[in-house]
C-alpha cells in the first residue's frame, strides 16, 4: 500500500488507513524502530498487558477456577442425550 509524506505542523508523517490500524491492533502510543529498509511501528501495548493484575484480583475473589468447558448447563444435564 502507498501512501504520501505530508507536512503536519512542524513535522512531516503519514496518514495510516484505518483497516491497517484494524487489522494490527495499534492504538495511541507506538514505537518507531529505524531498519535497515524502513521505519518500524510497532504497538507499545503488549496483547497481554494487565493479565497478571486481573488474575490477581480474580484470585482475591475466589473467581479463579479454571474453566475449561467442562461446566455443564441444567439443559446439558438434564436434557441432552448422547
Amino acid at each position: 500500500m502507498k501512501c504520501q509524506i505530508i507536512q503536519i505542523g512542524n513535522s512531516q508523517g503519514i496518514r495510516i488507513p484505518k483497516m491497517l490500524l484494524e487489522e494490527t491492533g495499534i492504538t495511541g502510543e507506538v514505537d518507531l524502530e529505524l531498519h535497515p529498509d524502513g521505519i518500524l511501528i510497532r504497538n507499545t501495548q503488549q496483547p497481554r498487558a494487565g493479565w497478571d493484575e486481573a488474575f490477581k484480583r480474580m484470585a482475591e475473589n475466589d473467581d479463579d477456577e479454571m474453566f475449561d468447558g467442562s461446566t455443564k448447563t441444567s439443559f446439558e444435564k438434564k436434557e441432552w442425550q448422547w
